[in-house]
């Protein structure tokens, strides 16, 4: 929120939105916000969270998906100040996707991309059991597309730290299993010989977590941290649809 750059009561796309994490207190803090995503639960959850904290008037749901026409079923060109998606960019079609929030937006656009491994993955503890990890590239083809576009992107890095709890040995093995597929799977000895020397008890076990589920008794000793680059630009499209 604080890349983004917002002026007072500038008004939002918030592309990917979810449940509404960021669409939420961007509308608490005065801003009309179009919160678009594919996902009829997610804005099924968002609707609850708009009606808990009285956003009826400041939030519009729209669902919508990258491939989808935007043309008939989006917001139309320049419908709002700034037009952005904060890691929501899944799709085969980059340039498409750059080209309509860029669109759509009158002053700023912006997107979050992971700027090394995927979030799904603890850097960390791969390169530790020697497991292979792919990093994304994506971010590096967004900036380029836009500036073939005539953009002139710019790029702030931050890291977000993630903590993974569970209860016991093996359903922490359980958990860090989902990263050994697509060709790691014959680490799981090490994967197992690496939780048992690194979990620690957790100070915060039993507290709500990150998605609202209570954190187990364990953690490992390091803290999982994700790289994103925040990519931001103004739109180089004319006024017409």
């Amino acid at each position: 929120m604080k890349l983004l750059a917002l002026k007072p009561g500038e008004s939002v796309l918030d592309m990917g939105c979810g449940a509404g994490s960021i669409a939420i207190p961007l509308a608490q803090a005065g801003h009309p916000v179009i919160a678009a995503d594919f996902s009829p639960a997610m804005l099924g959850t968002l609707d609850a969270g708009i009606e808990y904290y009285g956003l009826e008037d400041r939030i519009t749901p729209l669902e919508l998906a990258w491939d989808d026409d935007w043309d008939l079923v989006g917001p139309v060109a320049k419908a709002v100040d700034v037009a952005f998606a904060s890691r929501s960019v899944t799709t085969t079609n980059l340039k498409g996707v750059l080209a309509k929030l860029d669109r759509t937006a009158r002053r700023r656009c912006a997107v979050t991309m992971v700027a090394n491994s995927s979030p799904r993955y603890d850097l960390h503890l791969m390169n530790a059991i020697g497991a292979s990890v792919t990093c994304s590239n994506g971010f590096v083809y967004a900036f380029n597309i836009l500036i073939q576009m005539g953009a002139l992107p710019q790029v702030t890095y931050f890291e977000s730290p993630r903590r993974d709890t569970f209860d016991s040995l093996e359903a922490g093995v359980a958990d860090f299993s989902r990263m050994l597929e697509h060709g790691n799977e014959d680490k799981i000895d090490r994967l197992r010989d690496y939780i048992a020397q690194h979990m620690i008890e957790n100070p915060h076990a039993g507290e709500p977590g990150s998605k609202g589920v209570p954190q187990g008794r364990y953690m490992l000793d390091h803290v999982r941290k994700v790289r994103w680059a925040f990519i931001a630009w103004e739109p180089v499209s004319s006024d017409r649809p």
